[in-house]
């Protein structure tokens, strides 16, 4: 009869261990989502002026006054330096005159009206000296034109070895001028990233002379060809400079982001660390899933990782200290909010809930 009893006993205390077996361990379990990893390039590039030249003079002559100093900003058409201009301003002067005298003639031919005084021949041949006096002094006002040498369009001139009395030739350098209000910024990528930057893109360059300055560019051109030595092709973005801060020749961090590939992204509390890496558990058919992982990146709280997951698929985000390959699991909540509809205010936390 103890016997029997004993095993009655025995029976009956298996009961709750065999329940607790199968009993479902508490997690929160959150929906996989897709993500496309930001791959952030970086590349080097150089300012140039929008506008920019160097200054020559259209013929070699004596300078007889320069009209400007460096660093200074000059209006197009600005006259930066004279040359000597007696002999031009004398040959106008002479053409001038030649041209008076062929339309006064032509004029007093055009007067006689006596039939046959004045032949067609010789009205046509005073017209054509009236159209060559004024080719020649038109000459003659081009030669003195270019004794002055002018800017080409508003901007800041450079520095100037030129003094008056200087002999200037056409191969002489008179100075440098540059119209800074939008810069260039040219730079290199890999043939790779080749379709990821377009025409209107925003991108962060950053002058390396300064560390702290931060600048937007706007990406203008995209080079039509990939350099077939280098594997790259040229990017032009364009700075609004107006406030005449940097510089051409600078050089600048060029970065922006791209879009990559797509990855699973999961809460960061949700990666375990094992002997053979990091994993997750991944809920399937109720039960818990262990699932090896290869970590992207990290942002924020979430993770990017490679694994084979598929958008919508539950992950374990809370409670994975609980669990073993197998173990049946409950997902208690969609959300932390969901667990005040199910407990008095204040009776237990999220947290709690778990335990």
């Amino acid at each position: 009869m103890l016997l029997v009893t004993a095993c009655s006993g025995s029976d009956e205390a298996q009961k709750p261990a065999a329940q607790g077996a199968e009993r479902s361990v508490r997690v929160i379990a959150q929906p996989v989502r897709l993500t496309n990893e930001a791959a952030k390039v970086e590349a080097v590039g150089t300012a140039r002026a929008e506008r920019a030249a160097t200054i020559y003079p259209e013929t070699s002559g004596l300078v007889t006054s320069v009209n400007f100093v460096s660093g200074q900003y000059v209006e197009k058409g600005a006259t930066l330096a004279q040359l000597d201009n007696v002999q031009q301003r004398l040959a106008v002067a002479k053409a001038e005159i030649a041209l008076k005298d062929a339309q006064q003639l032509l004029e007093r031919y055009q007067r006689i009206d006596v039939p046959g005084a004045v032949s067609t021949s010789q009205i046509d041949a005073a017209k054509t000296a009236v159209e060559a006096a004024k080719v020649d002094l038109d000459v003659a006002k081009e030669l003195l034109a270019d004794r002055v040498v002018r800017a080409p369009f508003s901007g800041y001139v450079g520095f100037t070895d030129i003094d008056a009395g200087a002999r200037v030739t056409q191969s002489t350098e008179i100075t440098r001028i540059d119209d800074r209000d939008i810069l260039f910024v040219d730079f290199s990528l890999p043939e790779q990233l080749f379709g990821q930057i377009e025409t209107g893109s925003i991108l962060h360059v950053d002058p390396f002379a300064s560390v702290n300055a931060k600048v937007e560019a706007e990406v203008t051109v995209v080079g039509s060809r990939i350099n077939v030595e280098q594997r790259s092709f040229t990017v032009r973005a364009a700075i609004d400079n107006a406030d005449d801060v940097l510089r051409p020749g600078m050089s600048f961090r060029v970065s922006f982001d791209v879009e990559g590939d797509a990855y699973p992204e999961v809460p960061e509390a949700s990666i375990v660390w094992g002997g053979d890496g990091p994993y997750l558990w991944a809920v399937e058919d109720g039960k818990a899933k262990r699932m090896p992982v290869t970590i992207i990146s990290r942002k924020e709280g979430r993770v990017l990782v490679r694994a084979d997951l598929q958008e919508g698929d539950l992950i374990i985000a809370e409670g994975v200290q609980k669990v073993r390959d197998g173990t049946p699991v409950m997902n208690i909540v969609e959300s932390r909010k969901e667990i005040s509809l199910d407990v008095p205010s204040g009776a237990v936390s999220a947290q709690g809930a778990l335990e």
